[in-house]
Protein backbone atom coordinates (compact mmCIF):
# COMPACT_ATOMS: atom_id res chain seq x y z
CA UNK A 1 0.00 0.00 0.00
CA UNK A 2 1.39 3.40 -0.95
CA UNK A 3 1.19 6.36 1.42
CA UNK A 4 -0.94 9.36 0.59
CA UNK A 5 0.88 12.07 -1.30
CA UNK A 6 3.27 9.63 -2.92
CA UNK A 7 4.20 9.97 -6.55
CA UNK A 8 2.66 6.56 -7.39
CA UNK A 9 -0.29 7.96 -9.27
CA UNK A 10 -1.49 6.84 -12.65
CA UNK A 11 -3.03 8.98 -15.34
CA UNK A 12 -6.55 7.97 -16.33
CA UNK A 13 -8.95 9.25 -18.94
CA UNK A 14 -12.39 10.41 -17.82
CA UNK A 15 -15.02 10.19 -20.57
CA UNK A 16 -18.68 11.18 -20.95
CA UNK A 17 -20.87 8.07 -20.73
CA UNK A 18 -23.46 9.45 -23.16
CA UNK A 19 -21.22 10.44 -26.11
CA UNK A 20 -17.81 8.96 -25.10
CA UNK A 21 -15.98 12.30 -25.39
CA UNK A 22 -12.75 12.67 -23.40
CA UNK A 23 -13.34 15.21 -20.62
CA UNK A 24 -10.18 15.03 -18.46
CA UNK A 25 -6.85 13.38 -18.04
CA UNK A 26 -6.43 12.97 -14.29
CA UNK A 27 -3.73 11.76 -11.88
CA UNK A 28 -5.62 9.16 -9.85
CA UNK A 29 -4.25 8.06 -6.50
CA UNK A 30 -5.42 4.95 -4.70
CA UNK A 31 -7.32 1.90 -5.85
CA UNK A 32 -10.92 2.93 -5.21
CA UNK A 33 -13.52 4.10 -7.66
CA UNK A 34 -13.66 7.61 -9.04
CA UNK A 35 -15.82 9.75 -6.74
CA UNK A 36 -14.13 13.15 -6.96
CA UNK A 37 -11.44 14.91 -8.96
CA UNK A 38 -9.20 17.39 -7.20
CA UNK A 39 -8.65 20.35 -9.52
CA UNK A 40 -4.89 20.37 -8.86
CA UNK A 41 -4.57 16.80 -10.20
CA UNK A 42 -6.30 17.43 -13.55
CA UNK A 43 -3.52 17.37 -16.15
CA UNK A 44 -5.62 18.00 -19.26
CA UNK A 45 -9.06 19.63 -19.23
CA UNK A 46 -11.03 19.42 -22.48
CA UNK A 47 -14.16 21.05 -21.06
CA UNK A 48 -14.98 24.75 -20.96
CA UNK A 49 -14.90 24.73 -17.16
CA UNK A 50 -18.69 24.56 -16.64
CA UNK A 51 -18.62 20.83 -15.68
CA UNK A 52 -20.63 19.90 -18.77
CA UNK A 53 -19.62 17.71 -21.68
CA UNK A 54 -18.53 19.93 -24.60
CA UNK A 55 -20.21 17.58 -27.13
CA UNK A 56 -23.60 16.67 -25.66
CA UNK A 57 -23.97 19.24 -22.84
CA UNK A 58 -24.62 16.71 -20.06
CA UNK A 59 -23.57 17.85 -16.57
CA UNK A 60 -21.12 15.31 -15.14
CA UNK A 61 -19.90 16.90 -11.87
CA UNK A 62 -20.51 19.56 -9.20
CA UNK A 63 -18.02 21.94 -7.59
CA UNK A 64 -17.17 21.20 -3.94
CA UNK A 65 -14.51 22.03 -1.38
CA UNK A 66 -13.14 18.77 0.05
CA UNK A 67 -10.53 18.99 2.77
CA UNK A 68 -10.02 22.67 1.99
CA UNK A 69 -9.19 21.95 -1.67
CA UNK A 70 -11.38 22.64 -4.71
CA UNK A 71 -12.72 19.45 -6.25
CA UNK A 72 -15.24 18.23 -8.81
CA UNK A 73 -17.67 15.74 -7.27
CA UNK A 74 -18.55 13.26 -10.00
CA UNK A 75 -22.26 12.51 -10.60
CA UNK A 76 -22.55 8.72 -10.52
CA UNK A 77 -23.28 7.13 -13.90
CA UNK A 78 -22.38 10.19 -15.99
CA UNK A 79 -18.75 9.26 -16.73
CA UNK A 80 -16.56 6.23 -17.28
CA UNK A 81 -12.81 5.87 -16.97
CA UNK A 82 -10.04 4.31 -18.99
CA UNK A 83 -6.72 3.38 -17.48
CA UNK A 84 -7.99 2.11 -14.12
CA UNK A 85 -7.62 -1.48 -13.10
CA UNK A 86 -10.72 -3.26 -11.83
CA UNK A 87 -10.85 -5.77 -9.03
Amino acid sequence: MTPRGSSHRRTIGIHCRRCRTLLYRYHKGGTGGLVKCFVERITEDRTTGDLRCPSCGQQFARRRMIGGKPAHKIIQGKVFTRGMTRK
